[in-house]
């Protein structure tokens, strides 16, 4: 099989870029990637390329066999928006209200339809099975897309051995392929603090349990966590992100709702943090005569891990790629969905930049402003094919 697919990748990256547009312009949130699931199945099927639909929701598997039967390669993409309103001038904007593809997985769906593509061209010849997986709902942070897919048999009939993905970020320059062996992103968990005391005058704090008083207290307690109960070598983050009490200007309520989240890169910390927090808000809101109840969302994705040996070798096929610079990062404190598959295929997840000053592309993922330098796409395509043509 030849090692270079460039001049195939780039004589149809202007059918990535188009359907990169296409998918841009009609966002679809989680669980509803009704059209967007659809677009992905006929380009699919017009390569000839084995599809199933409907895979644990709004999920796209497709598949095409290799010489051996026996190994499959996993190459995963998500496809769902977020709930933005765009501001970014393209003339091909969200035409849906507060929808946008803010976070880049418009491009992560047309660069893996590009590798199909050109995948497809050379199907007798591929050493192993390669298994295109189209994920729905990964900004939902919960129960996700992955998930289900699994549930649904995504992984199996064939067995996917493997399973790498790679995400666009804004905050990565042109031309950098960025990875990590090990541990790269957090698993998200979120918190829910409900404080109950008891309202009154706000003349008179004396006579009341003020919750938003002892929220405060919580706040700080919660922030210490961090730097005088747990390890210093191991990253973490407590943030609280939203407070909502109270209803005028003199009336001191009798509750108060905290929110927020907590990340971590190591399974024993994520678990020791929010044991923690479970014992040490309730007896301080206690102390001071108020009561807390505290409560972790379900299904929170776990810590994305690259296997180490995997990733090594995946640093090898990027490190040839012309025009493209591998570097090593440090962990990022985002979560990823894409953590469920790499359980149970051990593989390696990785960025691409679009990080373009003199373009103007400067904004990071999640921003209304945010977009792709549609010029680097073809370095994901070209990405996904080396390491699917790879004999895994």
């Amino acid at each position: 099989m030849k090692m270079s697919f460039l001049d195939e990748v780039e004589a149809y990256s202007n059918k990535v870029i188009e359907i990169r547009r296409m998918i841009h312009r009609n966002p679809e949130l989680s669980y509803h990637e009704f059209e967007t699931a659809k677009l992905i199945a006929e380009q699919l099927e017009n390569d000839g390329i084995e599809t199933r639909r409907g895979v644990g929701g709004t999920g796209v598997l497709g598949i095409l066999y290799g010489k051996n039967r026996d190994r499959t390669i996993g190459l995963r993409a998500d496809m769902d928006a977020l709930p933005v309103q765009e501001q970014t001038g393209l003339p091909f904007s969200s035409k849906n209200e507060r929808v946008m593809h803010a976070c880049g997985h418009d491009s992560h769906v047309a660069m893996l339809l590009g590798a199909a593509h050109v995948l497809a061209q050379h199907r007798e010849e591929l050493p192993n099975n390669v298994k295109f997986i189209f994920q729905p709902a990964e900004e939902d942070g919960g129960e996700g897309g992955a998930l289900p897919m699994i549930r649904d048999g995504a992984l199996e009939n064939p067995h996917v051995d493997h399973i790498f993905g790679l995400h666009i970020v804004g905050d990565v320059p042109v031309g950098i392929y960025a990875i990590k062996t090990g541990a790269i992103m957090a698993a998200p968990d979120s918190f829910r603090i409900e404080v109950e005391g008891k309202g009154g005058h706000g003349s008179l704090p004396d006579q009341t349990i003020d919750p938003i008083y002892v929220g405060n207290q919580l706040i700080s307690a919660l922030y210490g966590i961090r730097s005088r109960y747990m390890s210093q070598t191991k990253p973490l983050v407590i943030s609280v992100c939203s407070v909502h009490s109270g209803t005028k200007d003199n009336i001191i309520p009798d509750k108060l709702l905290l929110e927020g989240t907590i990340r971590t890169l190591d399974e024993d910390l994520r678990k020791e943090v929010k044991s923690k927090i479970g014992t040490m808000i309730p007896s301080l809101a206690n102390s001071f005569g108020a009561s807390a109840k505290v409560s972790f969302m379900d299904n929170a994705y776990p810590v994305t891990y690259n296997d180490p040996e995997i990733t090594k070798r995946v640093i090898g096929i990027l490190s040839k790629i012309d025009g493209m610079k591998v570097v090593e990062i440090e962990a990022v404190m985002g979560g990823e969905d894409v953590s469920r598959f790499l359980q149970k295929a051990p593989g390696t997840y990785y960025f691409l930049g679009t990080r373009n000053d003199k373009e103007g592309l400067i904004y990071s993922n999640h921003n209304s402003k945010f977009t792709s330098d549609e010029d680097y796409l073809k370095f994901g395509t070209l990405a996904h094919v080396l390491i699917a043509t790879n004999n895994w």
